[in-house]
């Protein structure tokens, strides 16, 4: 079984000249934690090869532009300041409003300029932001499948060497559970696809030890775009929900940004008054254990992909089938050839 993507593939910088890239898909990727970008600050990040300076004003909003200055190219990230809601230019202090618009100089009438915007959507306590070829609009939105009031509590980040469709299709790889991380997989649901989202469902569970066989969780998932990946896995012997992310943003030519987030929340929303925000310990130092397993299990992972190369023609075996099923979605993403 072959699955195909050749006209989407570029030739490689690398030194064979041989291995084939892939573009950057349009999408939302993550670029910050939302506590990470407190009222008032200035943050620079990585996105498809190209600065992006993320900021929160005085009322809490959160913006993204492009980082240049238009008076004379300074680099908002790099000194700028916040001042109520406006972006102040550390080179002359020209101020920028949300809007972007220039709306005020130290001295004399400020120009007709104007700042880059990129839409930007805070979900679940990350900051996540809209890549479109040729600055397109967002064609659609990150979906609010976990209760708002659910963020993420516990977090970690490496860099990749390589491509952001690769990590997303990790979990359409049923056949490296067991070989890499030592993880029995039975697919519950085929995966079903609706425009830019696709959904699985499946059971997991230990292979090893024999006294932890027996133990299983269903686990849903869900793909938005190449650059979001939603996991919920209720554990009713503990009473609780895990809620797992990876979120990945492509910062270079195969170089992606990979952050996994968990939040633990209670699997029953109707406890007495009271009772809940005395869980609320608990539920964090589930996450943060919950962390530090997938994070030992993203490592091996890790550890594989930077020494890898993409396979635009890979020659897929029986139970393969949901990696060349992906591979088509994920056509959607990139540039009309």
């Amino acid at each position: 079984m072959d699955a195909d993507l050749p006209e989407l593939c570029t030739r490689s910088r690398a030194t064979d000249g041989q291995t084939p890239d892939l573009p950057y898909p349009s999408g939302w990727f993550c670029l910050a934690h939302s506590r990470e970008l407190a009222r008032g600050s200035v943050l620079t990040r990585q996105l498809a090869g190209e600065d992006v300076v993320l900021y929160r004003t005085g009322d809490g909003q959160s913006y993204a532009v492009h980082p240049y200055c238009p008076h004379l190219g300074a680099h908002l990230g790099v000194g700028g300041t916040i001042e109520g809601q406006n972006l102040v230019c550390p080179f002359h202090r020209f101020a920028f409003a949300p809007d972007g618009s220039c709306v005020g100089t130290p001295k004399g009438p400020h120009p007709r300029a104007r700042l880059k915007h990129r839409t930007v959507r805070e979900r679940n306590g990350f900051v996540i932001v809209w890549y479109g070829h040729d600055d397109t609009p967002p064609a659609w939105e990150i979906p609010d499948t976990s209760p708002p009031e659910v963020t993420v509590t516990a977090t970690w980040a490496t860099d990749v060497h390589a491509h952001v469709q690769e990590l997303a299709e990790n979990g359409l790889d049923y056949r490296h559970l067991p070989a890499v991380h030592h993880v029995d997989v039975r697919q519950l649901v085929p995966p079903q696809a609706q425009g830019p989202y696709l959904r699985s469902h499946l059971r997991l569970g230990p292979n090893r030890p024999t006294a932890l066989k027996k133990i299983r969780y269903d686990v849903s998932f869900l793909l938005a775009g190449l650059g979001y990946v939603r996991a919920e896995i209720p554990v009713p012997p503990l009473g609780c929900i895990l809620h797992l992310w990876a979120v990945h943003a492509p910062t270079g030519p195969r170089l992606t940004r990979l952050l996994l987030g968990v939040a633990c929340t209670d699997i029953q929303r109707t406890r007495p008054a009271g009772r809940t925000p005395l869980l609320r310990p608990v539920h964090r130092a589930l996450a943060r254990a919950v962390l530090w397993t997938a994070v030992s299990k993203a490592k091996d992972d890790v550890r594989i992909w930077n020494a890898k190369r993409y396979e635009p023609r890979p020659r897929l075996a029986a139970g393969d089938e949901a990696i060349g099923f992906y591979r088509h979605w994920a056509r959607q993403f990139y540039p009309t050839p």
